[in-house]
């Protein structure tokens, strides 16, 4: 940001004095033209034709360098073929004059007719009263007063707009520096947190900075938020194992003749809780992923069909928005979908339709069977795991609980109703749409 800073502020510096550089020394050379052709004027309206037909003065020059030889101030009138009328400053010296233009209006230029001096000239022609001849009258002046007064002006320019330089670097410098130090104070706290001596940013820091860091503490509760979960389903699972592992020691120690139906009854329960618990992790896992992102019907068409072939005698139709999308990565909403399916495939009747919808934010998904139904009382029971309300079908009792919590794992939610037009069971699913 500093060298970028500097290299901008020095072109823009050196543009500006180019320009101002070329103004100011124009108008220095404009002043200089001036008093040249002041004098011109001045010399003309002093001139006239003698007797003999050449031009005279009529008054002299005021300026006394026109009497000092070589003093970088000369005149001198031309015309005809006269020989030139010269000031006494040019001494054996002539001004050159040339045919090759007309000098009508005022003409002035710079000249290197002598080696040892440049000058600057302004002439012009006129035909004074009672001659006929075209007389040049023609006013010379060293160039070393204007480059006098251009080095003058180019020692004060130039430092003037380095030390401006300098000064806009600098304040630059100290501006970025300030701007950025308040990271300092993030980097340190950051290092404080890796060291456990805090748990956030707490620092005061400017706006510009602060929207950072309050994302930055709330990617910190999130993450503790992930571990407590962890930990919340590890001590679950623990308690979950911890009961059918008695029981099994107990069997095996005591001999006991049905040791084989309880190791698989306790192994079988003991694999339901591995299963919801691995369900659960793997969601808590993905939900870290923002950018997740799942087609709704594409899923729900995908599990239709698989679930199709589990249960050939039950149909399987849905409708919806086919464009809907859910903030659920793309397993775990098939996982969602094909508990939800095979659960009304199971239980109902032989007959499952299922409507995609989006209500505000959230994507709906309506699964409705033509079975029994399940009575208000248990509707949040079913929910617990391991609760089966027909214990007479191969199962879990898993499938509701994985789906709630995985649901809500992600934002959302789900709920049981009835259906009207089918008469069974109605799910609502709700998830983030994307």
């Amino acid at each position: 940001m500093i060298a970028i800073a500097a290299i901008w502020i020095s072109v823009l510096l050196i543009g500006g004095g180019f320009a101002l550089d070329r103004v100011l020394v124009g108008a220095i050379t404009r002043n200089f033209d001036s008093n040249l052709e002041y004098v011109l004027m001045s010399m003309i309206r002093s001139s006239e034709i003698g007797p003999d037909g050449e031009v005279r003065m009529i008054e002299p020059l005021g300026d006394p360098r026109f009497l000092e030889p070589y003093s970088g101030l000369y005149w001198q009138i031309s015309g005809g073929r006269q020989e030139p009328y010269p000031s006494r400053s040019l001494w054996e010296r002539r001004l050159s004059t040339s045919d090759k233009h007309d000098d009508q209006e005022l003409h002035v230029y710079d000249s290197n007719q002598f080696p040892d001096e440049e000058l600057r000239v302004a002439e012009r022609d006129v035909v004074l009263p009672g001659s006929t001849t075209r007389w040049r009258f023609q006013i010379a002046q060293s160039r070393d007063v204007l480059e006098v007064q251009t080095r003058a002006l180019r020692a004060t320019l130039i430092p003037s707009l380095a030390l401006l330089g300098l000064g806009l670097i600098v304040l630059a410098a100290l501006q970025t520096f300030y701007g950025l130090w308040p990271l300092r104070h993030i980097r340190r706290a950051i290092a404080a947190m890796r060291g456990g001596q805090q748990r956030r940013v707490t620092a005061p820091l400017p706006l510009e900075v602060q929207p950072m860091v309050d994302e930055l503490n709330a990617l910190l509760a999130h993450n503790e938020k992930q571990a407590e979960e962890a930990r919340l389903h590890a001590g679950n699972l623990a308690h979950a194992l911890k009961t059918p592992l008695t029981v099994l020691v107990n069997s095996a120690t005591s001999d006991a003749s049905e040791l084989a139906d309880t190791v698989r009854r306790e192994a079988a329960t003991m694999q339901r809780q591995v299963d919801h618990h691995l369900a659960r992790a793997r969601a808590v896992g993905r939900r870290g992923a923002a950018q997740a992102r799942a087609n709704v019907r594409e899923s729900v068409d995908s599990v239709s069909r698989a679930v199709a072939l589990l249960y050939p005698d039950t149909r399987l139709d849905a409708s919806g928005d086919k464009a809907l999308v859910a903030r659920v990565e793309r397993q775990d909403l098939d996982e969602l979908i094909g508990n939800l399916l095979e659960n009304a495939a199971k239980y109902g009747g032989g007959s499952v339709f299922v409507t995609v919808q989006r209500e505000g934010a959230m994507a709906e998904i309506l699964v409705e069977d033509d079975g029994p139904g399940i009575s208000p009382a248990d509707r949040t029971r079913i929910f617990d795991r391991g609760v089966r309300l027909d214990s007479g079908k191969p199962g879990t009792g898993l499938g509701l609980a994985i789906v709630r919590d995985v649901a809500e794992i992600y934002g959302g939610s789900i709920a049981l109703e009835e259906s009207e037009d089918l008469g069974g069971l109605l799910v609502r699913l709700r998830l983030p749409a994307g």
